[in-house]
């Protein structure tokens, strides 16, 4: 093995990664999109199902023929929310292999740093120039961007674990509370990451 081989391992390692992460972040935020409209059919059928209870039924002559009227409504209107919540459900099932994806890709580079750290110059691996950021900085970001991924999905996942039917408000609350995550997540972390490896990729 030439003395620059173990740092070359790693650098194609890290080409290797780079664009799966791209993939999967193309992935992620499709699916993000994705999740807006049913948070937002979420928050009118709580809206909805607040305006029924809130009704005074017996005062409405026209209501009376049909007492079981707001019970069937009620029930319509649960069974909507159920469907929406099991299509969100489908949709953090990706959220999850994104981050799986990702994690695993990451963990096969610094598997191979870690084979080759002992052959490589410190000052090899700090060395950064025009074409492409330093071998330390870039393992660095690989570990941003599995973190970044791992506590937002645990973040989201805990979002909608929370939805109990009994507390309508909290559900009203949870297209800005989904919309939190990704402003507290700074979500232009992975596209910025992404961003300063793009001549190291393509040399």
């Amino acid at each position: 093995m030439t003395q620059h081989a173990p740092l070359l391992a790693v650098q194609e390692a890290l080409k290797k990664c780079f664009p799966v992460v791209q993939e999967q972040q193309s992935l992620w935020q499709s699916t993000l999109k994705d999740c807006g409209p049913l948070l937002g059919s979420l928050s009118n059928l709580a809206e909805q199902l607040q305006a029924a209870q809130a009704l005074r039924w017996e005062d409405v002559p026209a209501l009376r023929a049909f007492p079981d009227l707001r019970e069937r409504l009620t029930r319509k209107q649960l069974a909507a929310g159920d469907a929406v919540l099991d299509q969100l459900g489908e949709k953090l099932a990706v959220l999850l292999k994104v981050r799986d994806t990702v994690s695993s890709h990451v963990e096969r580079v610094l598997q191979v740093y870690q084979q080759h750290a002992d052959s490589i110059d410190i000052s090899d691996i700090l060395k950064a120039s025009y074409m492409s950021p330093s071998v330390a900085d870039m393992l660095e970001w690989l570990r941003d961007i599995e973190r970044h991924y791992r506590n937002s999905y645990l973040k989201r996942k805990h979002l909608l674990s929370s939805v109990q039917w009994g507390d309508v408000a909290n559900i009203q609350g949870l297209p800005s509370a989904w919309d939190r995550i990704s402003e507290d997540g700074n979500q232009d972390l992975v596209h910025d990451m992404l961003l300063s490896v793009t001549f190291f990729l393509e040399e």
